[in-house]
């Protein structure tokens, strides 16, 4: 136990220590290069929000977007035309947003513009690797 932090070793079924836990700090114990995973007090439940993001990006990958293993967004990404095509849609859905049925509906506009706008991060990177 440290003065300054009150240090709880997580233990494994083999008696093992996996990470220390400090408050608002989480280190797992790896060999070579140590990582700080930061619990932070979100103000405007991103953690959350970040999670229910995750769940309808991968809700995505089981709907009719999804044919064959592969989405309509990645040959329209490999023919070179993926930013004009996320671009598009995030303003056709921020556009749309509030004006066509239910606040149910405008919330799923919503999570439609990120989900667009992380397929165009993957975009950038991508085109850009070598900058």
């Amino acid at each position: 136990m440290s003065a300054y932090y009150d240090i709880e070793e997580e233990m494994t079924d083999a008696g093992k220590a996996t990470n220390i836990t400090m408050p608002h700090i989480t280190m797992p114990l790896v060999a070579d290069m140590p990582t700080l995973k930061h619990s932070i007090d979100y103000k405007y439940n991103e953690g959350n929000l970040m999670k229910e993001i995750k769940s309808y990006v991968d809700a995505t990958y089981d709907q009719h977007y999804s044919r064959n293993k592969f989405q309509s967004t990645e040959f329209i990404v490999d023919c070179g035309h993926g930013t004009g095509f996320n671009i598009g849609n995030m303003m056709k859905y921020t556009q749309r947003y509030g004006r066509k049925g239910d606040a149910a509906e405008w919330r799923k506009d919503l999570m439609k513009v990120i989900h667009y706008a992380i397929m165009q991060l993957y975009v950038h990177d991508l085109e850009h690797k070598k900058d």
